[in-house]
């Protein structure tokens, strides 16, 4: 019998870490999630064991890297409403940078040297007409993109003083579900554009399009969507590689392409066979027009490639899933 090497996966209950910890135990190795479950689902954790527990608590997450003989990490646990983090700032700091810090001490007191962490285009702040390379970083313009900046620059001096090598992941807008409908993006309140245009169709809640005076071919603004299953993917080729001794670094996930509103909400319809409601409202201040990644450093330095993020296999995952747990409402 071979042993599985175990893997910390921090915020392993929500909607990107557990599509990691199924994609990690596809991939041989076993999942120890570890979630405070005060946005997560315990019904997510289906490919290793489960520890309830705060990030903040170094202590707790030294026992559980012991015991589990974590041989790596993946670091999903913060909180990433952009708008709150402009209200709350202190929250965002406190939990996701502070957090982090808890984290690192725990690693380094287990000797457990290798992490993939989940960063943010976000990291970018406003953006150009053209995609976005890794060195235009730097620009947040929001806490909640300051805080993962942050941990950027923490990571990066922690490589060179204590040997703690790391990939900072930069996704764009993660989106789509588990093609084998076990788990999907499920929180309340819901803000991504897919999943509240659905509900919009089924008829939970209102949707709005936020602008459409843009200069794009349709008015509405431009977005680089990448597949859930790719972005897991993604995190288990950074993870052999840190595992095989490369020092890690920044990477954007995205597919180098976008999709505008419009073009979404008309693909919605198409695999729904019905019109997704909406009100068109002025421009949100700070929402770019084209925000799109160049991830050619991604392919290059991980072999990546995404395999899933085409436009009808995104909307067709994702309403497998929305049917499922959002029963239709009419009227």
């Amino acid at each position: 019998m071979v042993l599985r090497q175990a893997v910390l996966v921090t915020g392993g209950a929500g909607y990107i870490g557990a599509h990691c910890c199924k994609a990690l135990y596809e991939a041989g190795y076993l999942p120890v999630c570890y979630d405070n479950l005060s946005s997560g689902h315990e019904s997510f954790v289906k490919w290793g064991p489960l520890v309830v527990g705060d990030i903040a608590d170094a202590g707790k997450l030294t026992e559980t890297m012991a015991a589990h003989g974590v041989v790596a990490v993946m670091h999903f646990a913060a909180f990433s409403a952009v708008g709150e983090s402009v209200i709350d700032p202190q929250k965002y700091y406190q939990n996701n940078l502070a957090g982090t810090l808890a984290l690192l001490q725990a690693m380094r007191d287990t000797n457990v040297l290798r992490l993939v962490f989940s960063s943010t285009g976000a990291v970018y702040g406003q953006a150009d007409s053209k995609p976005i390379a890794e060195a235009a970083a730097g620009r947040p313009i929001n806490p909640y993109g300051m805080s993962k900046w942050m941990i950027e620059q923490v990571l990066a001096d922690y490589r060179p003083a204590y040997g703690l090598n790391s990939f900072s992941l930069r996704y764009f807008n993660a989106c789509g579900d588990d093609s084998g409908g076990e788990i999907g993006e499920l929180r309340d309140p819901e803000t991504h554009l897919i999943p509240r245009a659905m509900m919009a169709l089924q008829g939970h809640v209102d949707f709005s399009v936020f602008g459409e005076d843009y200069a794009t071919p349709d008015g509405t603004a431009i977005r680089d969507y990448i597949h859930v299953a790719d972005l897991a993917e993604a995190h288990i080729l950074a993870l052999k590689c840190l595992l095989n001794g490369h020092e890690g670094g920044a990477l954007n996930l995205g597919t180098g392409s976008g999709f505008s509103v419009l073009q979404i909400l008309k693909a919605i319809a198409q695999e729904a066979g019905r019109e997704v409601p909406y009100i068109v409202r002025e421009r949100r201040t700070g929402d770019p027009e084209f925000l799109v990644a160049d991830p050619s450093a991604a392919f290059e330095v991980l072999g990546f490639r995404p395999v899933s993020s085409d436009l009808v296999t995104i909307v067709r995952t994702a309403w497998a899933w929305h049917r499922k747990t959002h029963p239709l409402r009419d009227g």
